[in-house]
């Protein structure tokens, strides 16, 4: 009976295996890189957390998030599916939103210290498109009052 249900179980795993092979997931949307620079007033902001929003809302058929941190001196590059990949073509508006990251938990949070001004995507005035090319914000100023 043992050597039954070891059988079983070798036929299914070996029918897992087969099953999986050639097998390539969803399908990736071609990105393309959106770097820039944060500055909060008028220093630049250390692990601030960016959010891209599509203005013409979210892809149904293949939805993407895309976003990034920035780097000790302000400069980030935006993420889809890799570090700094960029993001897919569309129209874009960012929020952004610079909390703290708990090394314990590793979770990022706590309160903003641009005190929420920047998290609206609808009232966000950082927009920008791709086309099919890369995008270089450049400097975007913040404040904190």
């Amino acid at each position: 009976m043992r050597l039954a249900v070891g059988r079983r179980m070798l036929w299914a795993l070996g029918l897992c295996v087969l099953c999986s092979c050639g097998e390539e997931g969803p399908a990736r949307k071609a990105t393309y890189p959106v770097t820039g620079t944060v500055m909060v007033d008028g220093a630049p902001a250390a692990n601030l957390a960016i959010q891209v929003h599509n203005v013409n809302g979210m892809d149904k058929e293949q939805p993407t998030v895309s976003s990034a941190f920035t780097k000790e001196d302000g400069t980030f590059a935006l993420a889809t599916y890799d570090s700094g990949d960029g993001v897919p073509e569309g129209e874009y508006a960012l929020t952004f939103m610079w909390g703290q990251m708990n090394l314990v938990s590793m979770n990022y949070g706590g309160p903003d210290r641009l005190k929420d001004r920047y998290r609206d995507p609808k009232k966000s005035e950082v927009r920008f498109e791709v086309n099919g090319e890369p995008v270089d914000l450049g400097s975007i100023e913040l404040r904190t009052k």
